[in-house]
């Protein structure tokens, strides 16, 4: 078993971002730009925003956390949405989700500008990804096609099962590993809570990418002897031995799978870290583009 180690390949990423902003600013250009809008008090989505920031400081970008209470009303983020669509300074930027339950959270990603959708959730930019035309793809996925592409693991001719059907990962990641492409090319299986005979299925992946939520779901008789697993779970289960009270699970029993598999992703540290990385790729991508059109006018 190898561990595809997310934190240390997100790190080759980040640097060859830093090396393109640092090459902007030598030129005098603008630097890239990323907003973050957080609704109400989620810890894991705070957590999470925090570490953008963070890499953003990290790599030269400009950056703007935008927290808005919990009783923020679905007009009133609207209206921040459709600000930040007009705001020439803002590249990219993303609402945080999951939204509390009064706001409609299709309404308000139908709302941002496809331009500025560098979380890709955009029914437009989903369309394009859907017919290989360029745009954001989603970070997740994309991320994972990083992940994938960087430890040189071949995926031409593979049985790949995606287990989960989420517009945020799993119904792209299908997408994405059937491409004529690489990382794609696959046999594309999807399975979800309702398929039958799931552990028969699984069991003939060989590269299996799990993305339902649910701790330590996939045991070791789901595992194909040699298979490549992706895990993109992450629950924060309660255990009082660690100093936040809580332990990080991913969707796939670990311990009980490592020696089993050619490759896993840990968790934390593995798919997670390779999200914000993509995130900033695709923020830096909005920014080239807008330079682009600026530069055509």
């Amino acid at each position: 078993m190898q561990l595809l180690d997310g934190k240390a390949t997100s790190e080759q990423l980040k640097a060859e971002i830093a090396e393109k902003v640092a090459a902007i600013k030598a030129a005098n250009g603008k630097v890239p730009h990323l907003a973050a809008v957080i609704v109400g008090n989620d810890g894991g989505s705070h957590t999470y925003v925090n570490n953008k920031v963070l890499t953003c400081e990290q790599l030269g970008f400009d950056s703007t956390l935008i927290a808005l209470p919990e009783d923020t009303s679905e007009a009133d983020l609207l209206q921040k949405v459709d600000e930040l669509n007009n705001n020439d300074e803002i590249d990219g930027f993303i609402v945080q989700v999951p939204l509390p339950k009064h706001i409609d959270e299709n309404k308000i990603t139908e709302a941002i500008s496809p331009d500025k959708d560098v979380d890709g959730f955009h029914p437009e930019n989903l369309g394009r990804m859907m017919l290989g035309l360029p745009t954001y793809i989603s970070a997740t996925p994309n991320g994972i096609l990083e992940l994938l592409k960087r430890n040189g693991i071949k995926t031409s001719g593979k049985h790949c099962v995606v287990v989960g059907r989420s517009n945020i990962v799993g119904t792209p990641m299908s997408i994405l590993m059937s491409r004529n492409a690489e990382p794609g090319n696959c046999t594309v299986t999807m399975v979800h809570s309702r398929t039958q005979n799931m552990q028969e299925i699984c069991a003939s992946a060989d590269i299996l990418i799990v993305a339902i939520g649910k701790p330590e779901f996939i045991k070791a008789d789901m595992v194909k002897p040699g298979a490549v697993v992706i895990d993109v779970g992450t629950t924060r289960v309660p255990d009082t031995s660690k100093p936040k009270g809580f332990a990080l699970k991913g969707d796939v029993d670990f311990e009980g799978i490592k020696d089993k598999c050619s490759f896993i992703t840990p968790v934390p540290g593995g798919v997670g870290p390779m999200t914000i990385a993509s995130l900033m790729q695709n923020t830096l991508l909005a920014q080239e583009r807008r330079a682009e059109a600026e530069n055509n006018n």
